[in-house]
């Protein structure tokens, strides 16, 4: 479904950069990681670290966010292979923080202990109303419904209410579906006191566990007389950290954008086409100028983004290519600064290329991760082992190690150098494209030199008997036999002729791809009551495309399954205690009238959140979707989640569009990248009218007779201004309306 013209979308976005950490054990070592949670849930997980207590990951992670989160917390855990992994601390850091700072919060935090009653994760429903007029005495009624915890284990909920010195119990239950009502006479001298709803687990065997809370203003409720919804549950008063547990290096910032209806940025758009069409070439010289280094990768990617949907990022980058070429005396020396051009050409080889690299390196890079082979050529950091099987236990010596070491990575080098020079014949046209116009470019500026990056290669030869380190010597015989070849794969990818071009709007456009994801899962499909088995995951190899959702018992089988995306009615994670394992997700979808669940077992949490991301943006302009779903499974005759016995019956959880991973193979949003466009040309329009060509009055005051050129690159100018401030006008239009509309609802709940 299309977006309506008076439509208007806001854009949470949060970067993550985890940098490095440092505990506090006092000996040893330890095997740290880091799991990234958006209001307790899990969402990212980085590398581990091995053997240190000086971690340094340097990850980065753009995320959208829905507009209801409220915090952010990253989780250090310390890896045991063989027992559960033991938790070292966290960092927890609430929206309302992160939004005080816009320019972002980039420093140590110390790790906190993790408190079982603060890790609260749900909402309950409850009716909170005061009853009585004039002089009666007046009664506090509260109706709790049910509540929502997403709990890994099956437990016994019962609620706790409390005002003043009164408690009520409501009764323990499987599923916390309650629909009871208790009442409190109002104290109108203890105004102050809150009344507070409070969730927890009954336990037998122990005390009993804090699940969350959620507590009402007494002052604020007599004013409104009712509250009804869903409340966020909260946790219990945070212990405050004691600084001994070690810190961590953040870098977050949180953007939040207003994206306003397209016919706002088609002005802009179309300012931006003609500055790399030849009518107003001066407008991305200004641009170029006046981008600093710090927003500079940011900026291109927009860029990239944008001239990809209009069909013209081959004649921005040559624009780049020119001014790049016009700034550069020494050829050797391209493209090794951090300027716009090269970080377009970054961007543009991430966005273009992503796939094709996964497919060129995928098998290799696999095969190192599955046969976790020991690898070292350094004498100096050789770890000797025992080799063998039982009762031959011998110790191997350092020159077995490195004899190993240097087979094992000639083999892979082998395979990835082979994989490379194989790959020109199906490397995408428009990077051939691409490589072609810079090579050409190139060679405009420096004809004297032409063939020189190439040649720079062929030097290799030379050189390939001397390594910076002696122990790297014997990988020398695989590079020496690469480089003939590598210089053959160069020569062709810059020889592709304009012919050859197969549509290059559509080969880039990310929504016009062929296969957006691909990968092997393990698979279950439902259809009737019956029960699951016990092992019920099957491997396939899922394939998700432009059109479709399929999957095969191999990657190159003829006979696959397939869903319709357009059919697809919810993407959803599935409870931890349904299957035993914490990345399940399911795909309900319909299929003539009758609805079908997929359950998809992923490796880890970055897998599950990589396909539900992916999955979720595919099928973003899906209609009739669901707005719930049973996070468990419909097991014997019940649903595991809430016991209701129709399968049919409407979910007890609500869909959530959630948190989504931000990918090189996301689709255009044409309307989110020209809004960021615009906010980074705002920041810097004063430095744009600094500069000579694009000072005002310094135009408007030119004493010579201007050209019919000049007045039409003076009219570009002046336009590009005046869109400028016509955006930002109707920026401040729409958040004076919100405002005032708040101010009105505020104002309406004062008189009621």
């Amino acid at each position: 479904m299309k977006r309506k013209a008076s439509y208007l979308q806001r854009k949470r976005e949060r970067k993550k950069k985890i940098k490095e950490g440092k505990f506090g054990l006092p000996t040893g070592s330890s095997d740290p990681y880091c799991i990234v949670r958006i209001d307790n849930e899990a969402i990212i997980r980085t590398a581990t670290i091995w053997k240190t207590l000086s971690p340094f990951w340097g990850e980065e992670y753009n995320v959208h966010l829905p507009p209801s989160f409220h915090n952010v917390s990253f989780h250090v855990l310390d890896e045991d292979s063989l027992s559960r992994d033991d938790v070292i601390g966290k960092v927890s850091i609430s929206k309302e923080a992160l939004a005080a700072k816009p320019q972002g919060i980039d420093g140590w935090m110390n790790l906190t202990e993790i408190d079982p009653d603060e890790e609260v994760q749900g909402e309950i429903h409850l009716k909170v109303s005061v009853l009585g007029k004039g002089y009666a005495p007046k009664i506090l009624r509260c109706h709790v419904f049910e509540a929502r915890c997403g709990a890994a284990r099956r437990i016994s909920y019962f609620i706790k209410v409390s005002y003043f010195y009164f408690i009520q119990v409501v009764k323990k239950s499987c599923y916390p579906r309650w629909n009871e009502s208790f009442e409190f006479e109002l104290d109108e001298a203890s105004a102050d006191t809150p009344l507070s709803v409070e969730v927890w687990d009954w336990d037998l065997v122990s005390k009993n566990d804090f699940l969350g809370r959620v507590l009402f203003n007494i002052n604020r409720l007599q004013s409104a007389q009712q509250e009804e919804g869903w409340f966020r549950l909260g946790p219990d008063k945070p212990k405050h950290s004691q600084g001994t547990l070690g810190s961590l290096r953040l870098k977050l910032m949180l953007r939040d954008e207003m994206v306003l209806p397209s016919s706002h940025y088609q002005p802009l758009v179309e300012l931006l086409c003609q500055s790399v069409g030849g009518n107003l070439p001066e407008l991305m010289m200004l641009i170029d100028e006046t981008t600093t280094a710090e927003s500079r990768q940011e900026v291109a990617t927009n860029l990239i983004k944008l001239f990809l949907g209009q069909g013209l990022v081959k004649e921005f980058l040559d624009v780049l290519f020119k001014l790049e070429l016009d700034k550069t005396g020494e050829p050797n020396t391209l493209f090794r600064s951090n300027s716009l051009a090269s970080k377009s050409m970054e961007s543009f080889l991430k966005v273009a290329g992503m796939q094709y690299l996964h497919r060129l390196l995928g098998p290799t890079i696999n095969r190192i991760f599955e046969e976790k082979k020991y690898v070292e050529l350094d004498p100096n950091k050789v770890e000797l082992k025992e080799a063998g099987c039982a009762g031959l236990h011998r110790v191997q010596t350092e020159a077995d190690v490195i004899q190993q070491s240097a087979g094992h990575l000639q083999s892979y080098l082998f395979d990835l150098i082979h994989a490379i020079v194989q790959s020109a014949v199906y490397c995408p046209t428009s990077l051939c494209q691409t490589f072609r116009q810079l090579y050409q470019r190139v060679q405009e500026r420096f004809p004297e030199k032409e063939y020189r990056a190439i040649q720079t290669i062929g030097n290799l030869d030379t050189l390939a008997c001397f390594s910076k380190e002696p122990w790297m010597v014997p990988l020398q015989p695989a590079i020496q036999q690469g480089i003939a070849q590598l210089k053959d794969f160069i020569t062709r990818l810059v020889s592709c002729d304009d012919s050859e071009d197969l549509g290059l709007q559509a080969r880039m456009s990310l929504q016009c791809g062929s296969m957006e994801k691909e990968g092997f899962l393990f698979l279950h499909r439902t259809k009737d009551k019956c029960m699951l088995m016990t092992s019920p995951f099957k491997k396939y190899f899922v394939t998700l495309g432009k059109d479709t959702l399929s999957y095969a018992r191999t990657q190159h089988s003829k006979k696959s399954s397939f869903i319709p995306l357009p059919k697809i009615r919810a993407v959803e994670k599935v409870e931890e205690k349904s299957f035993g394992s914490a990345n399940v997700m399911q795909i309900i979808s319909e299929d003539n009238g009758q609805m079908e669940t997929l359950y998809l077992d992923c490796k880890s949490v970055n897998e599950l959140n990589q396909w539900l991301s992916a999955l979720r943006k595919a099928c973003i302009h899906n209609t009739d979707t669901m707005s719930s779903y049973h996070p468990g499974i419909y097991k014997g005759d019940r649903w595991s989640c809430c016991h209701q016995k129709d399968k049919a019956d409407a979910g007890c959880d609500k869909t959530r569009h959630g948190v989504t991973l931000q990918e090189w193979y996301d689709p255009l949003d044409p309307d989110l990248e020209s809004q960021l466009i615009f906010r980074h040309l705002i920041g810097v329009r004063q430095a744009m009218r600094a500069e000579g060509k694009c000072n005002e009055p310094a135009l408007t005051s030119c004493t010579c007779c201007p050209s019919l050129a000049d007045e039409e690159r003076l009219d570009g100018v002046r336009r590009f201004f005046k869109v400028l401030q016509d955006l930002q006008d109707a920026h401040q239009a729409v958040e004076e309306e919100a405002e005032r509309s708040r101010n009105k609802n505020f104002l309406l709940e004062l008189q009621t």
